[in-house]
């Protein structure tokens, strides 16, 4: 599993020792032990891998979650009533809906699952993962197609026809802009357009345009819904090309990090109840995970003559350093709290921080020596959690603003937990790209890795 460069430092190793018993033939060759071994020969006794992992084997993660979900996740169409399969949602006298399966794939995890699965296409170069989302997407059109007509029920489609909450339509809709400028189906605008309007013009807002959620009291705060909405408003800048939705995204991004970031431990709070100035603070991993990952794919649009890039920036690269310090060196993963290392590894946040980590190393906005390593050790923690029916374990299940560290620390873990599929697929794919990246040499050196720029 380790590269090329480990195996020859360890052959190395190999033959310095055999040089020296051949020196000193004349005594017995001396038992290797912890009392007579040469300190600098001594090998730690790592709890999971140490060292980059080959590009193989992270394909090889990525297509057993990608079997795993082609079982879990039925593309078909069935009448609501019998359950019976049904080729044209138009069929008279049917009530189609998607087939039920594990999850529900027009949910907005699930539009984190649909861009982990085209990254991997494009970095993998294989098709499989991109059909994946293609037949899902395709069935979503038609059935919209076919309520537009028709009463709709309450079910899986209501959010996409008629959204409610930014959860409803952010995730879903950056998904599917990218599906739509990659080819996978170019029907999708008008749903695309049916989202942005919500989260540009429907959803609750504070007087100085922040988005912000009436529940679960009013005018409250929550750090996930940078994700539900600025990946969605930055791809559509990126579509459109008007500079307006850039221009929100931005003031998000910014805004929210005026409210809940704590320059005292570099990291965010979960939220904040504005009607209640003295909120205790809690620093949720995965809601810092989203944040990351939101500032992430905004730069990665975000024009560079924009006037609020460079602020964008810096305060992503503030993050990530605050992050990388509280990775656990047992595992590679984080913290459920990422402050406290008493509560549990969590696999979600940990995948999201490895995408994030990578993708700005390969984007060239972190230095490789400096994080490199890290999204390595933290893809090789994230490994450990999925299994092998490429089910995603350790992952939190959905999960309120709350006002005690009881009940974070006390969050279920489950493989239903939907929220752990995604990250792992965009992660596997950003290591791709990262241990592939023709501008970095991994090198192997005092017995750690370096991620070194090579020279222009």
């Amino acid at each position: 599993m380790f590269a090329a460069s480990h195996r020859i430092a360890g052959s190395l190793v190999l033959a310095l020792v055999g040089s020296a018993a051949t020196a000193s033939a004349q005594a017995p060759p001396a038992s290797i032990t912890d009392s007579n071994t040469p300190l600098h020969l001594l090998k730690p006794d790592y709890p999971v891998p140490y060292g980059p992992p080959e590009v193989e084997a992270v394909t090889g993660v990525l297509h057993r979650v990608l079997d795993y979900l082609e079982a879990a996740t039925p593309a078909r169409v069935v009448d609501r009533r019998t359950g019976r399969p049904i080729a044209d949602p138009a069929t008279a006298g049917a009530e189609p809906a998607l087939e039920p399966g594990s999850f529900r794939v027009t949910s907005y995890e699930w539009g984190v699952v649909y861009s982990g699965m085209l990254l991997a296409a494009e970095t993998t170069g294989e098709p499989r993962f991109r059909e994946y989302v293609a037949r899902r997407l395709r069935l979503v059109v038609e059935l919209a197609a076919h309520y537009r007509a028709h009463p709709l029920p309450e079910g899986p489609l209501r959010s996409v026809l008629e959204p409610r909450a930014l959860d409803d339509a952010g995730s879903l809709c950056a998904a599917m802009i990218k599906a739509t400028q990659t080819g996978v189906d170019t029907d999708l605008r008008p749903l695309i357009d049916n989202f942005i309007g919500f989260i540009s013009t429907k959803e609750f807002r504070l007087p100085d345009g922040t988005l912000a959620r009436n529940r679960p009291q009013p005018s409250t705060l929550w750090l996930d819904d940078l994700y539900m909405s600025v990946p969605a408003l930055a791809q559509m800048g990126a579509l459109t090309g008007e500079r307006r939705y850039f221009d929100d995204a931005v003031k998000q991004v910014l805004q929210f990090h005026a409210h809940l970031w704590d320059p005292q431990v570099g990291l965010y709070a979960h939220g904040k109840h504005l009607n209640q100035p003295l909120n205790p603070e809690f620093y949720w991993a995965r809601a810092n995970g989203w944040a990351m990952l939101a500032s992430v794919e905004l730069l990665d649009v975000l024009p560079r003559d924009h006037p609020g890039r460079e602020t964008v920036l810096q305060n992503l690269r503030a993050h990530i350093r605050s992050v990388a310090k509280l990775q656990s060196g047992t595992s590679g993963l984080w913290h459920q709290m990422l402050d406290k290392t008493d509560s549990y590894l969590e696999t979600s946040a940990s995948a999201l921080f490895v995408y994030s980590i990578a993708r700005a190393i390969d984007a060239g906005w972190i230095s490789p020596a400096s994080y490199g390593s890290v999204a390595q050790a933290g893809w090789i923690g994230v490994t450990t959690r999925v299994n092998a029916r490429g089910q995603v374990e350790g992952t939190c299940v959905g999960t309120t603003l709350a006002s005690d560290h009881v009940y974070y620390y006390n969050r279920p873990q489950s493989v239903y937990a939907t929220h752990g599929y995604g990250p792992v697929l965009l992660a596997g794919a950003e290591m791709i790209r990262l241990l592939q990246n023709p501008a970095i040499d991994i090198q192997y050196k005092l017995r750690t890795y370096h991620y070194v720029p090579k020279a222009p």
